[in-house]
């Protein structure tokens, strides 16, 4: 097992805070690349997304059809974490109580005491979310925005960092239900994985006809919270806060668009640029960076008018009207 070492520059100065995390951001972006192609093919720009999710502190929503690998890199991710890992399968029976715990009658103590459910965990793969009801997604809602968890009226605190995995299937129709829109808007990112390609899907048939790969842990609950706590020592200049809000902005007055980004949105967008920044080993995000990830953050984000759906307009559409609407402003 190989855990990186935590790098702590001398000093306070934020410059030298950012330099040390892009550094050390950029070399576990590389390893993390390569233990996941031992067992994924063709992935490297969701796992990409994926650290960005982690360092960014937010919770991503994986998103494509069956058998292409969705759960498998989910675990392999968490692995390479090594953090605690549990893992819900959704089903439409799920009950609340199921995720969040409930509390049950002790004879030996002859009092109630709190059985914890799988979501006091670190990592939670949370698998084919969209098959059970509201109720039971709205139980994530409490601990995905505020990390803590409310049982019988009693409030316990998750264990830090927490990380909330969650894939779909957005083809199937039968049996499944819609995420409620607040639960959507607190996944930091929503990634869509699909086909391999023909070559990667060669190099898959391969890879699978050899023995496991094993998987080095990478990180660990100090180094997150570490890379985590050093993000807002990226720079970006006041010119990139105007252009992310005018971002927002552009898709609340965009003509197909019922409901655009809101200000949760906006800083989302920060933290997820100057995350992918650090990735690519930069002490500072540029508007490329912004542009990178905007469609992971505000994809889900983002509803549609009926009359522009009938049309057969999709968000990502709306996405690169608005990239391509709303000028980089000069940084001089």
């Amino acid at each position: 097992m190989e855990i990186v070492p935590v790098i702590q520059p001398d000093g306070d100065d934020p410059t030298a805070i950012a330099k040390s995390l892009a550094k050390q951001a950029s070399d576990l972006g590389r390893k993390v690349a390569a233990e996941v192609s031992k067992v994924v093919v063709g992935a490297n720009h969701v796992t990409e997304q994926l650290l960005i999710a982690m360092i960014a502190s937010g919770h991503v929503l994986l998103e494509g059809v069956p058998g292409v690998a969705k759960t498998t890199l989910s675990k392999v991710f968490a692995k390479l974490l090594g953090c605690q890992y549990q893992r819900i399968q959704f089903t439409p029976d799920l009950l609340p109580s199921d995720v969040t715990g409930t509390s049950i009658y002790d004879r030996n103590k002859n009092d109630f005491i709190l059985r914890q459910g799988p979501i006091f965990t670190q990592v939670l793969l949370a698998d084919e979310i969209n098959r059970a009801p509201a109720k039971t997604q709205a139980a994530l809602l409490e601990a995905m925005q505020e990390y803590q968890v409310t049982v019988d009226g009693q409030t316990l605190m998750l264990p830090r960092p927490f990380l909330v995995l969650a894939t779909q299937n957005p083809i199937e129709q039968e049996g499944v239900y819609r995420l409620p829109e607040a639960q959507l808007d607190r996944f930091l990112l929503r990634i869509e994985m699909g086909y391999p390609g023909y070559d990667h899907e060669v190099d898959l048939l391969k890879l699978h006809g050899k023995p496991p790969a094993e998987i080095s842990t990478l990180f660990d609950p100090t180094l997150i919270l570490s890379l985590q706590n050093r993000l807002t020592s990226v720079f970006g200049r006041d010119t990139l806060y105007h252009y992310i809000v005018q971002i927002a902005e552009a898709t609340r007055e965009h003509p197909d668009v019922a409901l655009g980004a809101s200000p949760r949105a906006a800083l989302s967008l920060m933290r997820c640029a100057r995350a992918r920044a650090v990735l690519r080993g930069n002490h500072y995000f540029t508007h490329a960076d912004v542009q990178a990830v905007a469609m992971g953050v505000l994809g889900h984000r983002i509803i549609l008018r009926p009359e522009a759906e009938i049309e057969g307009r999709e968000v990502s559409d709306v996405v690169k009207d608005v990239l391509a609407e709303v000028k980089v402003l000069e940084t001089a």
